[in-house]
């Protein structure tokens, strides 16, 4: 599965706007049940979410189409699961978990909805938001031995911690996260790549700021995330050019593999005044594999 660079959030209880969605250019779109659907509209939502699966079968998508549900401790994810599997999302946003073994646990009834619906054992993936609770920041790195088949990514949200934690605010006067954030943040990105799945950055809120959104997101891909969450359309060509690699990055990444292709076997090679090793030419293989797989 290629790395997803923009996962943007729709109301699953807003015609109009998933109407508009296939026109967004996201890598994924996640539509969702959960905090945009008000509990009075959460029946009409389970009723649009699947037709507009069913109308957009998987093979056909223009973009991924994945679901948030409702927490797993609440009466509502149930419903959600059953109204939502046999139309194929491609995964499902966990929101509010508190460790693996909440997505262990989705995992289990997916195995049996799927069963249930007569698809492929595994074919739908997970996505949990891993830091809106207060224990879960402890269990983040536990994802990395919890062999979790359906694990695809790891993403974080700050505005549910907040309130979770009783804080007024998530950013400081500079409009920086404040150094609980910026904490969960970074144990967010390690355990993704400890458990070898995709880290997704959090969302960027003022949707009408894109200098600060390229900003952010290329500062973000600079540390090792490689997508992040959107909440309106408007973001997502900026979120998508900036997850990629730099016309700069890509010559460098063809200098340092050209580097040691001209001294084979040699675990260090001079360029450009600077002693490269071997990390370097591993990322720059990187680097060039996301290209290719981009296309």
């Amino acid at each position: 599965m290629k790395n997803l660079r923009s996962l943007l959030f729709i109301p699953g209880d807003s015609q109009k706007k998933l109407a508009k969605a296939d026109m967004s250019g996201a890598d994924a779109l996640i539509l969702d049940l959960e905090d945009a659907v008000s509990p009075a509209n959460k029946p009409r939502a389970r009723e649009l979410v699947p037709a507009f699966l069913r109308a957009r079968p998987r093979g056909g998508r223009h973009s991924q189409i994945w679901v948030r549900i409702n927490p797993l401790d609440t009466e509502l994810a149930l419903s959600d699961l059953t109204a939502v599997v046999a139309a194929e999302p491609d995964g499902f946003v966990l929101p509010k978990a508190k460790g693996p073994e909440d997505v262990l646990k989705l995992s289990y009834y997916l195995d049996a909805l799927e069963a249930q619906c007569g698809l492929p054992q595994g074919s739908i993936k997970i996505i949990p938001l891993a830091t809106e609770t207060p224990v879960a920041a402890f269990r983040l790195g536990d994802y990395a031995t919890a062999n979790l088949s359906r694990l695809v990514g790891i993403t974080w949200g700050a505005e549910d911690l907040a309130t979770a934690i009783g804080a007024s605010t998530n950013v400081d006067s500079s409009g920086q996260w404040t150094r609980t954030f910026h904490l969960v943040r970074s144990l967010t990105l390690l355990a993704a790549r400890a458990a070898a799945v995709q880290p997704i950055d959090t969302l960027y809120v003022d949707f009408r700021d894109e200098a600060g959104l390229r900003a952010s997101s290329r500062a973000s891909r600079a540390e090792g995330f490689t997508g992040r969450l959107a909440i309106h359309p408007a973001q997502i060509t900026a979120i998508n050019e900036s997850y990629l690699p730099s016309a700069e990055e890509i010559e460098h990444a063809h200098k340092i593999v050209a580097a040691f292709a001209a001294a084979p076997g040699a675990g260090t090679v001079g360029m450009d005044g600077r002693m490269i090793d071997i990390p370097h030419l591993k990322q720059a293989q990187s680097v060039l594999a996301e290209v290719a797989a981009r296309g």
